[in-house]
């Protein structure tokens, strides 16, 4: 009966455990400001002493009022993320925001946020938008959206925004669940890492020639988030 017990509670504290990391860790103070010079290396950052932290630790100036430049990107779109290496104190908080302006025909590419689930906004324009399911469905869930719509991103799933009015620009607002969200863009990873991964394993995986990879990679990868 003892084993048995003792086997329930294991298992119990493994799912606690499991929840537990699934996304940023709940604060246990009203705050913990980071403290970005301290030697201390933790999953996150250490907090900055209470008797330290003025207002200035909680607030930005100016950064999401006005509209991005997109005519420099290749894919048209420039992503203004607040996180906390902008504001310290979000550091335990969970959540970020970003701002994102899209040229017209511009798109914020197939990508994910390996920590955080993702709300969108839309302000101003049109965007079509999606996400898709992981394995084996690889279903797209998508949608158009109009100025005042609002659309999430389920953690984790590669997702993508696109606007398409060839004439009007458009620009959304993005709440994370994660101070520190994270973006991995696909065709960046994928066909820009450092070192390249060898085209043997790419063409074989995208089912194509090697020359048409090796292509790929010689591409110039730009990241749109500034």
């Amino acid at each position: 009966m003892a084993s048995t017990s003792l086997l329930l509670l294991a298992a119990v504290l493994a799912l606690a455990s499991w929840q537990a990391i699934a996304s940023d860790p709940s604060p246990l103070q009203d705050f913990c400001v980071a403290d970005e010079h301290s030697p201390v290396r933790v999953n996150g950052f250490p907090c900055k002493d209470p008797m330290a932290v003025t207002a200035d630790d909680f607030f930005k100036a100016a950064m999401l009022d006005k509209p991005r430049d997109t005519k420099t990107s290749k894919v048209g779109s420039n992503v203004t993320l607040i996180n906390v290496m902008q504001i310290a104190g979000l550091n335990t908080l969970g959540i970020s925001l970003a701002r994102i302006d899209y040229a017209p025909l511009g798109e914020n590419p197939p990508h994910t946020h390996p920590r955080a689930t993702e709300i969108l906004t839309v302000l101003d324009g049109t965007l079509y938008v999606g996400f898709v399911t992981s394995n084996r469905d690889n279903k797209l869930f998508s949608k158009v959206l109009n100025t005042g719509d609002v659309f999430v991103f389920p953690e984790g799933l590669i997702h993508f925004q696109f606007n398409p009015n060839p004439h009007k620009p458009a620009v959304a607002i993005a709440a994370l669940s994660s101070q520190n969200p994270g973006a991995i863009t696909i065709a960046n990873a994928v066909f820009g890492s450092k070192p390249p991964i060898s085209d043997d394993v790419l063409a074989k995986a995208f089912q194509v020639e090697k020359g048409t990879i090796d292509w790929l990679q010689a591409q110039f990868w730009e990241d749109n988030n500034y």
